[in-house]
C-alpha cells in the first residue's frame, strides 16, 4: 500500500484538470454531432415527370432555374438559392445540356 501512495500523490494535481478537459471535449463533440444530424435534408423522390425527361415536382440529378441557363447539383449553394417555383429538375446532366443549360462554375464536380 505504501508503494501506491507516492505515485498517487504525484498524479493528483493532474487528475482534476484532465477530467475537465475530457468532459469539455466530450460535450463539444456531442454538440457538434447533434448539429450535423439536424442539417441533413431528407431525400424526396416522386415519379412526376413531363416530356423531355424534365421533372417539375420531384428531385432529379441536377437542377436549374427557369430564369437562368446554369444547372447545379441539388446540394450546391446556387441550387439552394433558386426559389422552389423557379426550379426545373433534370434526370441527368445530359438532359440539362440538351435543354441548353451549362454547368454552374461555383458547383464543385460539374
Amino acid at each position: 500500500m505504501d508503494n501506491i501512495n507516492p505515485w498517487l500523490e504525484k498524479i493528483k494535481p493532474v487528475i482534476g484538470p484532465l477530467n475537465l478537459v475530457l468532459v469539455a471535449a466530450l460535450g463539444f463533440g456531442l454538440g457538434r454531432w447533434s448539429k450535423i444530424e439536424e442539417q441533413r435534408e431528407p431525400v424526396l423522390i416522386e415519379n412526376s415527370t413531363t416530356s423531355d425527361n424534365v421533372t417539375t415536382k420531384s428531385q432529379g440529378q441536377v437542377v436549374g432555374s427557369k430564369n437562368g441557363n446554369k444547372y447545379h447539383y441539388p446540394w450546391c449553394s446556387g441550387a439552394q438559392r433558386i426559389k422552389e417555383e423557379n426550379k426545373i429538375w433534370f434526370t441527368s446532366v445530359d438532359e440539362a445540356k440538351k435543354a441548353g443549360y451549362t454547368p454552374a462554375a461555383n458547383c464543385p464536380g460539374l
